[in-house]
C-alpha cells in the first residue's frame, strides 16, 4: 500500500534525525573563505573530486580573488590555472561569464537570491543551492548523483529529475533542514549507498528503506575510498 503523505513526512523526518546522529558535522568538503571563492570552486567541482578543486584553488584564489579580477583575466591564463580540474575551457567560459555578469549586474557582489544566481553564466539550481545554504544560511536543497540516488532507493521522490527532487523532497521537510539533509544524504552515497552492491548491512536508515533485500550483499572488507565531489 502507497504511503500518504502525513506518513511518508513522518518517515522523510526519521530519516533526518538518524542521518543527524550518524553524519552529525556533514557540511560541503570545498574551502572557500568569501561567497564568490565558494561559487568559483563549485563551479571547478563539476566532474572532479573537491580534493583536487582544494588544491587548486589557492593559487586561483590568491593571482584573481574578486569578480572583477577574472572578468579581466586572460582567458588562456586561467585556463592554465584550472586545467588540472578538467573541461578547463568551459569551465574558464563559465568563471569569465559569471564574474562579468556579477560585476556588470551585481556591482561585483555574488547574489544571494536563487532567481537571480541562475542568471549567472554556468550556474544551475545545484550551484546556486550551494551557495544559499552555505554562504548565505538560506534553505537549499542541494542534488548530485548520490542524493538523486539515495533519495530515490528510499522512496522519498518518484523522480530522477534534479528539479522534481528537490520541489518533491522539499516538501517533506522544514525549509532550515534541506540544506544538512542534503550534505548527509551525499555523505550516506558516498560511504553507505553506493550505486552498485550497497552496503545494506551496515545502513543506519536501512529499516526505513523500502529497497531492502533487492541489492546483492557486498562482500566483506574495508569500505572503498571514493570521489569527493559535490
Amino acid at each position: 500500500m502507497a504511503e500518504s503523505k502525513p506518513q511518508l513526512k513522518a518517515r522523510a523526518r526519521r530519516i533526518g534525525k538518524i542521518l543527524a546522529a550518524a553524519y552529525p558535522k556533514a557540511r560541503i568538503s570545498l574551502d572557500f573563505e568569501t561567497p564568490w571563492q565558494c561559487l568559483v570552486a563549485t563551479i571547478l567541482s563539476a566532474q572532479c573530486t573537491d580534493a583536487r578543486v582544494n588544491r587548486v584553488t589557492p593559487v586561483l584564489f590568491s593571482e584573481l580573488p574578486t569578480p572583477a579580477a577574472m572578468a579581466a583575466a586572460d582567458p588562456g591564463h586561467v585556463q592554465k590555472l584550472i586545467v588540472t580540474t578538467g573541461f578547463f575551457r568551459q569551465k574558464t567560459k563559465s568563471l569569465m561569464g559569471a564574474a562579468r555578469a556579477i560585476v556588470e549586474r551585481y556591482g561585483g557582489k555574488v547574489p544571494d537570491t536563487m532567481e537571480n544566481l541562475v542568471t549567472l553564466p554556468g550556474v544551475g539550481r545545484k550551484t546556486a543551492n550551494v551557495l544559499l545554504g552555505h554562504v548565505y544560511g538560506k534553505p537549499g536543497f542541494v542534488v548530485d548523483t548520490h542524493v538523486r540516488r539515495v533519495s530515490h532507493r528510499l522512496g522519498l521522490t518518484s523522480s530522477k529529475d534534479p528539479d522534481e527532487i528537490e520541489a518533491q523532497v522539499g516538501e517533506l521537510l522544514p525549509p532550515d533542514q534541506w540544506t544538512p539533509l542534503s550534505m548527509r544524504l551525499i555523505l550516506h552515497g558516498r560511504q553507505i549507498c553506493y550505486a552498485r552492491a550497497p552496503r545494506c548491512d551496515q545502513c543506519p536508515i536501512v529499516k526505513e528503506c523500502p529497497k531492502i533485500g533487492v541489492f546483492p550483499a557486498r562482500p566483506a572488507g574495508p569500505a572503498r575510498r571514493r570521489s569527493q565531489r559535490i
